[in-house]
């Protein structure tokens, strides 16, 4: 009896190390290759549509979130993506995580930002075109604000608030979206097909893996 307890307490403090995550995000962290499938309209419209959730204290310092964030990372950067941005539903994980390219800093660094959300918009709104690693191989005109305010963490927990402008700003808007289940498309002007991405995304072998399915 004594025996069977210890193996069970082993188990539950086994789970409990790994932080606060769901079943399915551990699957999709753990068995993610460097490069993650990226979800897709409309087969994945279930995980693409649901609002993401806060990351807690247990999520925020596992070790699973920084693995996360490196897969993420090498995904946006990969040639078969090559995006400016990336959030975590796009990759099957309803959490406030998004990558985004800073074009208003010297290096354009991709960086990290959890628990992220917009606090204010500002300026006259204008069109621009943007497309997006979910819904191939569509591009689209969309109005969006020049500026924004945003709140986050960095990786180590230190609480930011930051003001943004310019094609950054856009790529915030863009990505935030994603985190409450809203795709450009939705507030498009008009949506047509990239010629050029289609071409491009069928010399790239891009399925969906088995245990994804």
């Amino acid at each position: 009896m004594r025996k069977c307890f210890f193996i069970l307490l082993l188990a539950v403090t086994a789970c409990t190390a790994r932080g606060g995550w769901t079943a399915w995000e551990q699957t999709v962290i753990e068995r993610s290759d460097s490069v993650m499938y990226v979800a897709v309209m409309p087969a994945d419209s279930a995980i693409l549509r649901a609002p993401s959730q806060d990351l807690q204290e247990a999520e925020l310092q596992s070790a699973e979130l920084q693995t996360l964030l490196a897969k993420m990372y090498r995904t946006l950067t990969d040639p078969s993506q090559d995006g400016v941005g990336i959030a975590a539903p796009q990759v099957g994980i309803n959490r406030r995580i998004v990558l985004v390219m800073r074009y208003d800093k010297a290096d354009k660094p991709i960086e990290p930002y959890l628990n992220i959300h917009i606090d204010s918009l500002w300026g006259q709104k204008t069109p621009g075109p943007e497309g997006c690693l979910s819904v191939p191989p569509y591009r689209g005109v969309v109005q969006r604000y020049p500026n924004v305010q945003i709140s986050y963490l960095r990786p180590d927990g230190t609480p930011v608030t930051e003001k943004v402008g310019g094609y950054s700003a856009i790529i915030f808007q863009h990505e935030c979206d994603h985190l409450d289940g809203i795709l450009y498309t939705d507030r498009a002007d008009t949506v047509y097909v990239n010629e050029a991405w289609a071409a491009e995304r069928e010399s790239f072998t891009y399925t969906t893996p088995d245990w994804w399915k």
